[in-house]
């Protein structure tokens, strides 16, 4: 709220409470609703967060344990929260019409969360082909999504998303090196590998994978 120049009457009438209950909320003495918590993120531009409540379990024996780990008494009273970031599905047409990383917007429609806190405006992608399944060792097959960092650097050994200035369609690739020049290099071995000329834009870094069912 300072950051934000945000008053306590006016982030009050934006959720639609009294200046009172923003006020006690503010000095610690009531704590808001969870799904109040949750409005005041979206109040403050910070919609993407999600405040998640940690489970704590009391034992036979007098112990408790949090999210299945055991721990003291002491230790199970302190509020605990885990933290979850939401970021946009978009379609590969959509990462292919991108002209750079500093040009990714968020559309309205899926969004989907993770625990990973990105450095830009990330977003996912479901991975379509084969390109990307290896028979050994790291594999991204088909129907996995993944999420999809534009503010991270793009170094060797990492995979990332690509797109040809002078061809439609974005590139799903490991960034690879060979000889000083770098490579576009599928990890389904059947798929012929492309030279990184400077006609290619590197739109992000894939940080996540993970899969529906």
């Amino acid at each position: 709220m300072r950051e934000l120049n945000v008053t306590q009457e006016q982030l009050a009438e934006r959720i639609g409470v009294s200046q009172g209950a923003v006020g006690h909320w503010l000095n610690k003495r009531r704590e808001p609703k969870l799904e109040t918590m949750n409005q005041i993120l979206a109040a403050l531009d910070l919609a993407h967060l999600r405040i998640c409540p940690t489970v704590q379990i009391a034992e036979p024996d007098g112990s408790y344990s949090v999210d299945g780990d055991s721990t003291t008494a002491l230790q199970a009273l302190v509020p605990q929260h885990e933290l979850y970031f939401r970021y946009p599905v978009i379609t590969w047409e959509a990462a292919s019409q991108m002209a750079g990383p500093e040009l990714v917007t968020y559309p309205d429609g899926r969004f989907e969360v993770s625990d990973y806190q990105a450095q830009g405006p990330a977003f996912w992608l479901e991975v379509e082909g084969d390109a990307m399944t290896a028979p050994l060792g790291i594999s991204v097959p088909e129907g996995m999504l993944i999420l999809v960092d534009p503010a991270l650097e793009a170094v060797v050994g990492k995979l990332v998303i690509a797109r040809c200035k002078d061809r439609p369609g974005a590139t799903f690739r490991q960034l690879s090196e060979e000889g000083g020049q770098r490579y576009l290099k599928p990890l389904n071995p059947t798929y012929p590998k492309v030279v990184l000329t400077e006609q290619f834009c590197l739109l992000g870094v894939v940080v996540q994978a993970t899969i529906k069912f």
